[in-house]
């Protein structure tokens, strides 16, 4: 009988000691690289792709434009004609004035494209349905954002599950 108590008592305690150590687990995924790596085929990203490379066909060809108009002043300079060269310097302000705008406008409508796109509901489903799997499975309490959340001061690579996600979605596309 005592023997049994003993053998009861050491079980019970030695299985206290393993719950008292059991920490909570977290988890963080970077949703705007899984939406990036799992949907990069879609139809509404390739537009969204189209779209942000004539934005940087248009910087890129402003840019030139206004290294030319930038050039001409310089040559204007050097012959002394500042009449010329006032009129072409007014030009490289206005020019990358609009630039900048554009730019800053052109930015901000591909962020909201974008936003949006992560944000549709089948792609949060079956994004969301995945990451619950993933953290039931693998004993996680809480799966963090990692963009999203301005709290994360440092995490462990070890607790970034984006791969595990983009590969369990990419796998489950494939059936």
């Amino acid at each position: 009988m005592k023997k049994n108590i003993i053998f009861f008592l050491l079980i019970f305690s030695v299985s206290a000691g393993v719950w008292a150590q059991q920490l909570t687990r977290f988890a963080v995924v970077d949703l705007s690289r899984v939406y990036t790596s799992f949907f990069r085929d879609s139809r509404a990203v390739r537009e969204f792709e189209e779209r942000s490379a004539r934005v940087q066909k248009d910087i890129d060809r402003m840019t030139a434009e206004i290294q030319n108009i930038k050039r001409q002043q310089l040559e204007a300079e050097l012959q002394e004609d500042r009449e010329k060269a006032l009129r072409l310097e007014s030009d490289v302000y206005r020019k990358q004035e609009f630039l900048r705008e554009y730019y800053n406008l052109k930015k901000a409508e591909l962020e909201d494209q974008k936003r949006k796109l992560t944000q549709s509901e089948s792609f949060l489903e079956q994004v969301y349905a995945e990451i619950r799997y993933i953290a039931e499975s693998e004993g996680y309490s809480m799966v963090l954002n990692l963009k999203d959340n301005t709290g994360i001061l440092w995490y462990s690579p070890t607790v970034d599950i984006t791969d595990k996600l983009i590969q369990n979605l990419t796998d489950k596309a494939k059936r």
